[in-house]
């Protein structure tokens, strides 16, 4: 079928799922007033590929059907501006706040498939085209899709990657007639209650002995034993005034537990293969798949810088300080997008004919974000300081007593209306101190892994040879 339409995002969601919600089990992942926002708000997104169909939907190479531009594998440095257009598109509708919008596993899969050369060495080939096969069936039907890739933390101590005897851990329990059988738990599904489907791939490199916990598959949300233990909602009533943001872009997350989960064949893409587990990752998912968080983030810091000006205006905050702090803000923005446009000019070809971005400005990017995301909202609150606690609730503005008061009392500077300053300041508490917020700063701090683990990981793939020739000219010289 072509690019489904919101509506028929909508329908694909009402089908059985066993999804826990602040203590209650959701019968209805579409209608339930935690859930009910976010889901209309991604049904918005299914819609605006058609809006913008000559930018987010692209022919299938093999059907002529339209298809999500972000499913497309690229062959070429202008494949990858065109799909940037389309991911900035779908980045700029919740401002960069919707990390994982299904657009973000379009391109992982595209690229997975792009690389099947990759996937298929270490006597891996039949799970390759069985994952080749798969995007074919993701792009087609224009599945929503989470993941979760990260092992349960029970004990530091023990390492990031499971060992043999990790009984919490997901792995392989069994071989059946149809397939396998997965037990164990993996976090962090983001967008998982808005999902058709969850796939499972490879993170952390596995030690020798941990066989059974090198897999990649994908099952329906529906599959038998599969369980989504979400967060706390941070969801709020639908009213675009008083909660702009919260009100229907909580993506949310969730904790998954895999009881005795049946694979099917068709869908296992590594199976205790622990060589291909720990290679299919390391050379081009990188920079495939920072393209499209790297639009994200310099869209989210375009929209902070842009929200500062506002707040500072309604103000008439024009002091030195305030604007050193805006420009703040602006740097990162910038820096963020000259780091995606120079990954873009020095794209690069792969085996297969698969093209990507430079990894190197990308990986300089997800270092810093985590320290730059936390910044800007601090930022922002020591602009708005007091303001920020001070904006009524629309349901005040429409009190026939109070809304004269509150126009003669808290209008903004140089004639601005009270309605303005208060949408202005109700914004920015959304974006950097409401409960959302909140949950958005813990998601850019560990996003990819934290500042510091990124920054000493990154230094070890780096290309030196100019540095150190740089270094060297003047230990080399004579004396």
């Amino acid at each position: 079928m072509p690019a489904r339409t919101g509506e028929q995002f909508l329908k694909g969601l009402r089908g059985p799922r066993a999804v826990w919600v602040d203590g209650e089990r959701v019968a209805d992942v579409v209608d339930h007033p935690k859930l009910r926002g976010a889901a209309h708000a991604l049904a918005e997104v299914y819609d605006l590929q058609h809006t913008h169909a000559a930018t987010c939907l692209i022919p299938d190479p093999e059907t002529g059907e339209p298809i999500g531009t972000s499913h497309m594998i690229p062959r070429s440095r202008d494949d990858l501006m065109r799909r940037h257009k389309a991911l900035r598109q779908v980045a700029e509708f919740s401002v960069g706040l919707m990390g994982r919008t299904p657009d973000y596993m379009n391109v992982t899969y595209a690229g997975f498939a792009g690389r099947s050369d990759e996937w298929g060495a270490n006597g891996n080939e039949a799970g390759a085209e069985r994952l080749v096969a798969y995007q074919k069936f993701l792009r087609r039907g224009d599945i929503s899709l989470t993941h979760t890739i990260v092992q349960p933390t029970v004990d530091k101590a023990m390492g990031d990657a499971p060992r043999a005897d990790n009984v919490h851990a997901l792995r392989k329990g069994a071989d059946t007639e149809h397939g396998i059988v997965v037990r164990g738990a993996r976090v962090l599904a983001t967008l998982a209650p808005f999902a058709d489907e969850i796939a499972v791939y490879p993170a952390i490199p596995l030690p020798e002995g941990a066989d059974a916990y090198a897999l990649s598959f994908c099952v329906p949300m529906s599959a038998p034993g599969l369980k989504f233990l979400c967060r706390d909602s941070m969801s709020t009533p639908d009213n675009r005034f008083d909660h702009p943001l919260s009100s229907r872009f909580d993506e949310q997350d969730a904790f998954v537990i895999f009881d005795d989960v049946e694979v099917p064949r068709e869908r296992v893409f590594i199976d205790a293969n622990r060589t291909a587990y720990n290679t299919v990752m390391t050379t081009s998912w990188p920079p495939n798949i920072q393209h499209q968080t790297m639009i994200r983030a310099s869209t989210k810091l375009d929209f902070a810088w842009g929200l500062a000006l506002r707040m500072a205006s309604a103000i008439n905050a024009v002091d030195p300080e305030t604007m050193r702090i805006i420009g703040e803000i602006w740097a990162y923005s910038e820096f963020a997008r000259s780091a995606v446009a120079t990954a873009e000019a020095e794209a690069r070809e792969w085996p297969g004919g698969m093209w990507t971005p430079a990894v190197a400005p990308l990986h300089a990017l997800r270092a810093l974000l985590p320290i730059w995301m936390p910044r800007v909202n601090e930022i922002l609150r020591l602009i708005g300081s007091h303001n920020l606690l001070a904006a009524p609730m629309s349901a005040q503005l429409a009190d026939p007593e109070l809304r004269p008061l509150i126009d003669r009392y808290l209008p903004g500077a140089r004639g601005m209306a009270a309605e303005e300053r208060i949408r202005i300041f109700r914004l920015a508490w959304d974006f950097a101190g409401s409960a959302l917020a909140s949950r958005n700063e813990q998601y850019e701090r560990f996003y990819l892994a934290s500042s510091p683990r990124n920054l000493a990981r990154h230094l070890v793939f780096a290309d030196r040879s100019r540095a150190d020739r740089l270094v060297e000219r003047f230990l080399a010289e004579p004396y």
